[in-house]
């Protein structure tokens, strides 16, 4: 009996000691660390995700194929910038990895604000990995994985674009309901107060659709996981980059690789393993880099081939300026109707001192030499061809620099445009030798623009106007009379301008252009 007792008790006491254990918190317990998200630069990220993506799809294989079979033979590209396939290839694959560079850059800021430690040291670790190959942490992913993390990246995008959207939306919403509250009462207070019902409702939905956006988008993610993800992305891309245009063999990895669809995109060294579809496009890299002995790493060796040659627009810081008198030359010579007096002076004024000597010199040559009646024609499609091939390097230019302007920085670009595809590198002797050819043409082709300014001024103000306020207030026809006197003056302006067409022999007018007045109009 006793016994019992003491066992009653024991278990009383137990039981007690586990109650007060369950209901007193552990003290060892830590705190809860809660990551913080990127937030509103959450817009940023997204920005820079889209680029990483754009310029994934402009390394797949066939944008490659392309640039090799079309970008680099294009006839302009050969005639005024060069015929060195290695040269041109060597500027794309430094315009490709200077546009990475500067979105490392940008994901290096942001690694700055991570509490892992291996992704706060992204910048040191992705120079080391473009010099050297190595990548301690795995971040090189697959071209499998590489596939499926641009999806998720995809999906991350457009989910922030669609929360941008509602929050415009939602301050829209805000400020139609502060306009209504304010506004003066009225008869209509019943209408008013279920508008401000309706507005509320609105705004309540609209608030939960954002949450529910910032859960799905980059709003709430922490800046590791974004970052993990940048990081990866950022050092598959340039392995991919160095495996195209064959600057794997340069920078030897410890990397395992097979010909399956799971083999990581970085080269090996064994030149067999390639997957690219057509093979490197550079079966040897570029000069610059062949300098073993500078101290010079990756990006800086492929910065120096992206500085342009002295003999270049893009030395002369010329290139855009050029592009902009091309493209208002073309719209001169397709459509010489259309061009007057004014627009001609404001473009022979914007010509520098260089190509206003040789266009001296080209006009006294085409004044004196020209007398075969077929020069007509033949000047006419020589000014076409120069355009073929001169007016896409211009496009590309005006493109390729609005792409990254100030205003569309955090846009991503639209186009494929390289820098070799434009008048960057183009030299500029050459250029201008073509601009004059052009110029020389415009002269010719706008000889009779002033004498048909002259006609329509002339049967217009001193005939037409006057006829028709003769007939309409001196004769009491009114309107008819006013209009029968413009009818009348452009009639005559049509005689006028059809007798001068065919009376003219335009075979010998080119040959017969005389060169001081040519001169005088273009205001040498």
């Amino acid at each position: 009996m006793a016994l019992e007792t003491w066992l009653i008790k024991v278990k009383k006491t137990i039981s007690h000691s586990f109650d007060s254990v369950r209901a007193t918190p552990h003290v060892t317990n830590k705190p809860i660390i809660k990551k913080s998200s990127v937030g509103v630069l959450a817009f940023e990220i997204a920005s820079l995700m889209s680029k990483l993506l754009h310029l994934w799809q402009s390394l797949s294989d066939k944008n490659m194929a392309r640039i090799r079979s079309e970008s680099v033979l294009l006839e302009g590209v050969r005639k005024i910038v060069s015929n060195d396939d290695a040269f041109l290839l060597g500027v794309a694959c430094a315009e490709m990895v200077g546009n990475l560079k500067l979105l490392a850059d940008s994901v290096s800021r942001i690694s700055k604000r991570c509490e892992d430690s291996t992704l706060g040291e992204f910048d040191r670790l992705f120079d080391e990995f473009a010099n050297t190959g190595r990548d301690p942490h795995n971040w090189l992913l697959s071209l499998k994985d590489m596939e499926a993390k641009n999806k998720k990246m995809d999906r991350y995008v457009t989910a922030t674009a669609t929360l941008h959207k509602e929050m415009d939306e939602l301050i829209v919403l805000e400020n139609g309901l502060k306009k209504l509250l304010r506004s003066p009462k009225d008869h209509d207070a019943a209408i008013k107060e279920q508008k401000i019902i309706d507005l509320q409702q609105k705004l309540l939905w609209q608030r939960q659709e954002i949450k529910y956006l910032k859960e799905k988008s980059l709003w709430c993610r922490s800046f590791d996981t974004v970052t993990s993800l940048l990081a990866r992305s950022v050092f598959t891309i340039l392995a991919r980059i160095k495996l195209i245009f064959g600057l794997g063999h340069r920078y030897p990895t410890s990397l395992p690789r097979s010909l399956s669809a799971s083999a990581t995109v970085y080269p090996s060294e064994n030149p067999n393993s390639c997957t690219f579809v057509s093979g490197p496009l550079m079966k040897e890299p570029p000069p610059l880099q062949e300098n073993k002995s500078s101290n010079h790493g990756f990006f800086q060796l492929n910065a120096m081939i992206l500085k342009p040659p002295s003999t270049t627009l893009g030395a002369a810081a010329l290139a855009l300026y050029y592009s902009n008198l091309i493209v208002v030359m073309e719209k001169m010579i397709r459509s010489p109707q259309l061009v007057g007096v004014d627009a001609r002076d404001d473009l022979y004024s914007m010509l520098p001192n260089s190509i206003r000597f040789a266009l001296r010199a080209r006009l006294k040559g085409v004044g004196f030499s020209a007398s075969d009646p077929a020069l007509a024609a033949e000047w006419r499609e020589a000014l076409h061809k120069i355009l073929g091939w001169l007016s896409p390097l211009a496009h590309n230019m005006i493109k390729w620099q609005s792409e990254r302007s100030f205003e569309h920085q955090n846009l991503v670009p639209k186009t494929n445009v390289l820098l070799l595809q434009t008048l960057y590198f183009a030299n500029q002797e050459k250029t201008e030798a073509a601009i004059t050819e052009l110029l020389v043409g415009v002269a010719v082709g706008c000889g009779w623009q002033a004498f048909v300014a002259y006609v329509n001024v002339g049967c217009y103000y001193l005939v037409g106007v006057p006829i028709g306020c003769l007939l309409g207030f001196k004769f009491n026809l009114g309107i008819k009379g006013i209009w029968s006197g413009m009818i009348g003056g452009t009639m005559m302006q049509t005689i006028i301008l059809l007798w001068t067409t065919f009376r003219a022999d335009w075979n010998k007018e080119v040959p017969e252009l005389s060169v001081s007045d040519t001169m005088c109009k273009i205001k040498l």
